[in-house]
């Protein structure tokens, strides 16, 4: 994707400006609705999702891919009127976003998509594409090799929160999470739980539509 300035992201800052308490946003699906608050730590994800949604270019989008035990996915534009079969994952708004790193996967946890490594260095987001973490249940155990592997250190705070919710923490510090779920985790669930070709896509549409509340 062709990185633009961000003009975007600004004229969405001066909307938020003066405004009291964190963001939310109503995100409805065929099977249900997830209330979810948007990080103020990472202005320019929370930024850019606010001026899309409001927008409407969420609307009508697929959760075009999906794997359980992970996390499910939407926000390619291509997804909109896509005929059974075809293939999603490639679209997006034409720019991307610097990494905001920082927050981790904890099941609910709304997340940018990104290119891979090889062609992306940077761990740049997708302008649009975002998934949502499933996850599984974590132990002490898990934890500890994460923190190994990825050399960071959790805070017991954030320990008690991954063994009482579960997530997926082999992606912290990789990809950026700005908001997460506050309401409606068993939706995730239920799309979760939906079949997939062998592409992940459900074989079953699941239509979003993204609405910011106040």
């Amino acid at each position: 994707m062709k990185k633009i300035a961000f003009l975007a992201g600004f004229l969405a800052m001066i909307w938020s400006c003066g405004k009291q308490g964190p963001t939310y946003a109503v995100i409805k699906t065929d099977l249900g609705e997830m209330k979810v608050q948007l990080y103020d730590e990472t202005p320019l994800h929370r930024d850019n999702f606010i001026k899309l949604a409001k927008e409407g270019y969420y609307d009508g989008l697929l959760f075009h891919r999906v794997i359980r035990g992970f996390m499910i996915q939407g926000g390619d534009p291509d997804s909109r009127d896509a005929v059974p079969g075809q293939p999603l994952g490639n679209g997006g708004p034409g720019y991307t976003l610097p990494a905001e790193f920082g927050q981790l996967h904890i099941k609910g946890a709304l997340a940018a998509a990104r290119l891979a490594d090889g062609v992306n260095p940077q761990k740049e987001s997708s302008g649009s594409q975002f998934y949502i973490v499933q996850g599984q249940p974590i132990n002490k155990e898990i934890l500890d090799q994460v923190q190994q592997q990825l050399g960071i250190t959790y805070t017991p705070e954030q320990i008690q929160e991954y063994l009482e919710k579960g997530g997926y923490p082999p992606l912290d510090g990789d990809y950026t999470v700005f908001g997460r779920v506050v309401e409606g985790l068993d939706v995730i669930d239920k799309i979760a739980a939906e079949s997939t070709s062998p592409d992940n896509r459900p074989v079953r549409d699941i239509h979003m539509t993204v609405q910011i509340v106040d």
